[in-house]
């Protein structure tokens, strides 16, 4: 989920009004200017009365945040990890079906949650799934099946233009399951991973109600 804010930037001794937005991999700027710049470039972060100072490429830049200047500098100096995006937390239960990932695996493990290795295995917190073509998209009702009523499945597919399953696709079939879609972060470089939950009004009560937020 990105951070917004209609602010002021200041540069090369000139200030201009816009909207700042920073993302995973950037920080976009669109008003009087336009500019784009990849976070592997900021360096130097700083905050001071409500601006956030930064160099890129070897210019000052100065955004006028206000109250929000330090929560983007934490966001721009130490950015969440895939596990922090996908929320897997110690104590767990996590399945995963058509995922071969070893890193993910020893990252769950790693931070203290239980990868559940039987094809069986129910009443999961999360369920990574890993959908390869349309066909696969059939399989979401039986997985919801696998999860708590406060779990999630975080269906993962190739991204971009010529995929062979369209986020639209994926949405569609997860509402024919019975589930519904709560958020979409980037899982890696080319692919993308879509959050699907049981609906609250679905669930017992005490379950904890989602938004959806794009990240």
């Amino acid at each position: 989920m990105g951070y917004d804010s209609t602010c002021t930037l200041t540069t090369e001794g000139r200030t201009f009004a816009g909207t700042a937005r920073l993302e995973e991999k950037a920080l976009t700027f669109r008003g009087d200017a336009r500019l784009a710049i990849p976070l592997a470039i900021i360096d130097d972060v700083k905050v001071k009365d409500g601006r956030l100072h930064f160099t890129a490429g070897g210019r000052v830049i100065v955004l006028e945040l206000g109250g929000a200047a330090q929560k983007w500098a934490r966001r721009i100096t130490h950015p969440p990890s895939r596990l922090e995006k996908l929320g897997v937390k110690a104590g767990m239960r996590v399945g995963l079906v058509g995922i071969d990932d070893p890193a993910l695996i020893e990252d769950i493990e790693a931070r203290g949650a239980t990868v559940e290795r039987s094809t069986r295995a129910s009443g999961l917190d999360i369920l990574f799934f890993g959908a390869n073509a349309a066909a696969d998209l059939e399989r979401l009702a039986g997985l919801g099946a696998r999860i708590q009523p406060a779990g999630a499945i975080w269906l993962v597919r190739t991204k971009g233009r010529g995929a062979p399953i369209a986020e639209s696709a994926s949405m569609a079939a997860a509402k024919r399951a019975g589930l519904v879609d709560v958020k979409v972060v980037s899982y890696s470089e080319t692919q993308s991973a879509e959050k699907y939950v049981i609906p609250v009004a679905r669930r017992p009560k005490g379950s904890v109600t989602a938004k959806r937020p794009r990240a």
